[in-house]
């Protein structure tokens, strides 16, 4: 018999998730960032269930070849472009598109040869401060994209820094339409906690990522209380039940130390598996459908939940580490970290089934 621990995958949350884009930001193209495996959630898998969207964007080639070798026509986007002059052929012989942010790119595309040209997103930096164009390179950059006979379209971008943030996005968003009035070119600028908080970016094409997964992007308030369906859903079973006499302990470390007669379940589950080590004791946890806790240190292939107000568990109750009925962003608070991290680090290991 197999390990009971899987993740659970709802396409139908992701497809209702891109409804929220849309809902959103009605008058904008919606680009779904797929990148790292889809945030965790396979690669095919999430596309297939957002085909509906204007096109992709992804970080790795291979996955961009993935997809248009699986029939998928839309715009699909390399996030931070080419890395050699040799990958033009790739993106020139599956259509791809690519992001420009710097004049070492732009002296590699005379060698790209597709009648009409290479689609690109030329990036301007206006505050975060990884890629793109300093703003005063940016007219520079513009003019040599348009003198260049491989450039097809182009359009205007820019990631927001603070997005989540109390500090938003309003200077980062004047530096940006200072620079784009009166090119007349169309713009990218929101990704999900912008699409989100701040309509004003909407602008062409808005960049939906984490929200696509049910996950929010601010932490709190979490992605069911604006409106969207988590996708992933992390359960295991307990495979052994401890009954603890008090001051016994629990786990590597003997961090969790029992304050009377107690019951502690133990959970196929562990930081090999992508649960957060760093999960402190009192992280959430559900157990046959009810809240309790982590109890102590997380292992390698296992943890531990504290049972003790749920006399009716025990070995075989179903657990939900995170998901439908106990938020990721709870978790990841807990841990000190975003849901982002958590879904990301599912390890391979895991089987992903279809909800």
């Amino acid at each position: 018999m197999s390990r009971p621990l899987r993740a659970v995958i709802d396409s139908a949350a992701l497809e209702h998730n891109l409804g929220v884009v849309r809902r959103c930001a009605p008058r904008a193209r919606a680009m779904a960032v797929i990148k790292a495996n889809a945030y965790g959630h396979g690669l095919l898998r999430a596309a297939e269930a957002l085909r509906s969207a204007d096109g992709f964007a992804v970080l790795e080639l291979d996955a961009a070849v993935r997809l248009r070798q699986s029939g998928y026509r839309q715009t699909i986007l390399l996030l931070e472009g080419f890395f050699a002059p040799e990958e033009l052929a790739v993106f020139d012989e599956y259509g791809l598109s690519a992001v420009i942010h710097d004049f070492e790119q732009i002296a590699m595309l005379p060698g790209f040869r597709r009648r009409g040209g290479l689609d690109v997103f030329l990036k301007v930096n206006t505050g975060m401060h990884r890629l793109g164009f300093q703003p005063e390179h940016f007219p520079g950059a513009l003019e040599q994209l348009r003198a260049t006979p491989a450039v097809g379209s182009i359009t205007l971008m820019t990631h927001f820094a603070c997005a989540d943030e109390a500090a938003g996005v309003a200077d980062q968003l004047e530096r940006f339409r200072s620079l784009a009035r009166g090119v007349g070119l169309p713009c990218s600028l929101a990704n999900s906690a912008a699409i989100l908080r701040y309509p004003e970016t909407h602008a062409d094409w808005v960049r939906p990522g984490i929200m696509l997964y049910g996950c929010s992007p601010f932490g709190s308030p979490d992605g069911a209380a604006i409106g969207l369906r988590p996708a992933m859903t992390l359960e295991s079973r307990v495979i052994a039940v401890q009954e603890l006499r008090k001051g016994d302990r629990v786990g590597y470390g003997a961090t969790f130390e029992a304050p009377g007669p107690a019951r502690v379940g133990i959970v196929a589950c562990g930081y090999a598996d992508g649960y957060p080590r760093h999960a402190a004791s009192g992280a959430p946890v559900a157990v046959d459908g009810k809240r309790t806790r982590l109890a102590g240190r997380v292992s390698m292939d296992m943890l531990a939940v504290d049972l003790t107000s749920l006399p009716g568990s025990g070995v075989g109750s179903a657990v939900t580490l995170w998901g439908a009925g106990m938020p990721v962003e709870e978790v990841a608070a807990a841990a000190g970290t975003i849901g982002y991290e958590l879904l990301c680090a599912v390890a391979p290991r895991v089987p992903m089934v279809e909800a």
